[in-house]
């Protein structure tokens, strides 16, 4: 008896050992970390773009924050049929690992780009946005474009043609016809340009079926904002849409103080998002950059290329506050193609731009004499040059005025062009490969020559998606 009653003794022992309670289990085990994933798309900001746009800021020792990231790459930018792509494939292939043909929204290659999508074969493919809300993550989009741009489409709408942005627009709304339903309940932030898509023709709208989207959202519980002072008051617990114009937002060297900068936006939506139990997913574009470069404006172009990396520090710096190692958050920064900049002759260094010195918006001066080179004609030239535009001397160049620095410095100067392609906007993309630069978790898998659809897979297994 003393026997038994000592192997019970034993036995009871051991099952009070192994049979911990719930909370003991709980208490612990390591808690599950957020896993968070910024993709910054500076749009059309090719290597030569870049390049200009730190001489212009920082100078030529200097560092813009883009040229910190510790992992980079290089990305190959074809679409499915063309060999220079534009945004709406390209930015689809970084959001879904799927090549589309030019002028398609997140669709397979099947999808062809008409002016009637019914026409038009092919099939939606799922997003990182997608994969993320179906995760339970915060999702949000920022942009200095209107936010049914290609871009921005590209993340949470499927369409065979770019252009119908009134169609990408309802796609975004909540329980609406033509709603995306992969959204479940919708985005958490939308910040951008472009109110006209949302709005009647009744309102200053541009929509011809009566829908005020604006109001649908706000229906929906969503936060409205139309200026800087009304983002800044946005409660943190509610989705927020903010379109701060009828269409495309300013250039950042003509913003007033009332429109937010992409920084601002950047960290309001990251306001919005830093609480979700799971993480979140989010989209920011410079889009504003390939506009200024479509108008061969250099200045324009490069200042905005400034503000973008301002958003990447502002982002960096403010995600560091709770996770100051980026164990949980991936930071990729790249771009959706090239544009045709140059950087032209032997010119000396210049230096950062100022007020004083126009610095790489300048001419080119020799390096040995300081003096302005001068072309077969005798006329001096700009070190930024384009491929194809529009502003292209009829005749000699030595028929019209020899250019100075206060001429080819001025904001809206429009750099000279190899090849005339008609007017002012029609300077095309180029097909050169862009730079990838990335920071946080997973960012060592970035490396090398990577094609766009690439990247898809990269941030989907580093966010487990």
């Amino acid at each position: 008896m003393r026997k038994m009653a000592g192997l019970a003794v034993m036995i009871g022992a051991a099952l009070a050992a192994g049979c911990k309670s719930d909370n003991d289990t709980v208490a612990t085990k390591p808690a599950a970390q957020p896993t968070n994933v910024i993709f910054f798309l500076g749009d059309g900001m090719g290597l030569n773009t870049l390049t200009a746009a730190r001489i212009y800021g920082v100078g030529e020792e200097g560092d813009l924050t883009i040229d910190t990231l510790p992992e980079t790459a290089f990305i190959k930018t074809f679409s499915h049929d063309a060999q220079v792509t534009d945004s709406a494939p390209s930015m689809a292939a970084y959001m879904t690992g799927v090549k589309s043909n030019n002028g398609v929204i997140s669709m397979d290659g099947d999808a062809t780009y008409e002016s009637d999508c019914s026409k038009s074969a092919g099939k939606p493919v799922t997003t990182l946005l997608e994969l993320a809300k179906a995760d339970g993550r915060g999702t949000g989009v920022v942009t200095s474009t209107r936010v049914t741009h290609a871009t921005p489409a590209a993340t949470y709408a499927h369409i065979c043609n770019r252009d119908l942005e009134a169609d990408i627009a309802v796609q975004l709304v909540p329980g609406g016809k033509g709603y995306n339903s992969a959204l479940k309940e919708g985005l958490d932030v939308v910040l951008g340009g472009g109110s006209s898509f949302f709005l009647p023709k009744a309102d200053k709208g541009k929509r011809e079926d009566g829908r005020n989207l604006i109001s649908e959202m706000q229906a929906k519980g969503y936060q409205f904002a139309s200026n800087l002072d009304e983002l800044n008051k946005a409660d943190a617990g509610k989705p927020l849409l903010g379109l701060f114009g009828s269409s495309h937002m300013k250039y950042d060297l003509d913003r007033p103080a009332s429109e937010p900068s992409l920084a601002q936006m950047t960290l309001a939506a990251i306001k919005q998002l830093k609480g979700k139990e799971k993480g979140y997913f989010l989209m920011v574009e410079g889009g504003r950059i390939d506009h200024a470069l479509h108008d061969t404006n250099a200045k324009r172009a490069l200042q905005d290329t400034i503000a973008f990396d301002n958003a990447i520090k502002a982002a960096i710096d403010e995600v560091k506050k709770s996770d100051p190692e980026l164990k949980n958050t991936l930071i990729v920064v790249t771009a959706d193609h090239d544009h045709t900049l140059v950087l032209n002759g032997y010119a000396k260094r210049t230096g950062k731009t100022t007020a004083d010195n126009p610095g790489i918006l300048g001419l080119v001066k020799n390096y040995e004499t300081g003096e302005p080179s001068k072309d077969s004609e005798g006329m001096p030239y700009t070190i930024i040059g384009f491929g194809n535009g529009y502003n292209r001397v009829d005749g000699p160049r030595s028929s019209v005025a020899p250019l100075d620095d206060a001429t080819v410095s001025a904001n809206d100067y429009h750099q000279e062009v190899v090849v005339k392609v008609g007017e002012i906007g029609n300077e095309t993309h180029g097909g050169t490969d862009v730079f990838l630069g990335a920071i946080g978790k997973g960012a060592d898998s970035f490396h090398g020559s990577l094609d766009n659809t690439a990247v898809f897979g990269k941030i989907k297994a580093a966010a487990k998606l």
